[in-house]
């Protein structure tokens, strides 16, 4: 069944604008394929999805242009300078606050950045609980992270 839902979400991408997960869940269902937000947010992760601009102010899901795209520096400023609107902070958590449909996409660029302080992460739609260890290292990664908004 995954690889058949992953077939589908491949096939609605290339074929229409979809900007949300719930857009994305809302095609599937179309397409007769129950799915929750939940396994479309994991979803989007395996296939390694990517927030690309429309060209009107939005933007929608695409598979990135070459593979190491998912892993630059540089796409990840660029999608926090684009994306991220605010964040704060409790303990170990930092909590990133987004524009809408975009926290998936910042999410995975953290995952994939594998920076040794952060344990995970966990998006919504428009929120990210970055969970760091060890607690003193927060200071210096919502500095790093303030650094790529600029």
């Amino acid at each position: 069944m995954k690889a058949i839902r992953h077939a589908r979400i491949k096939d609605i991408i290339e074929n229409a604008v979809i900007e949300t997960q719930e857009d994305l869940a809302e095609a599937l269902r179309h397409q007769h394929i129950e799915v929750t937000q939940a396994t479309v947010s994991r979803d989007i992760k395996e296939l390694m999805l990517v927030k690309v601009p429309t060209g009107d102010g939005r933007y929608r899901y695409a598979y990135p242009m070459e593979k190491n795209m998912v892993f630059s520096q540089n796409r990840m400023a660029r999608m926090f300078q684009d994306s991220v609107v605010g964040m704060d902070y409790s303990e170990n958590i930092i909590v990133l606050k987004t524009l809408p449909g975009a926290a998936n996409a910042v999410a995975s660029t953290l995952d994939y950045a594998k920076w040794p302080e952060i344990i995970g992460t966990v998006a919504g739609d428009d929120n990210i609980l970055v969970v760091i260890k060890p607690k003193d290292a927060v200071p210096r990664m919502i500095k790093k992270m303030e650094a790529m908004i600029g």
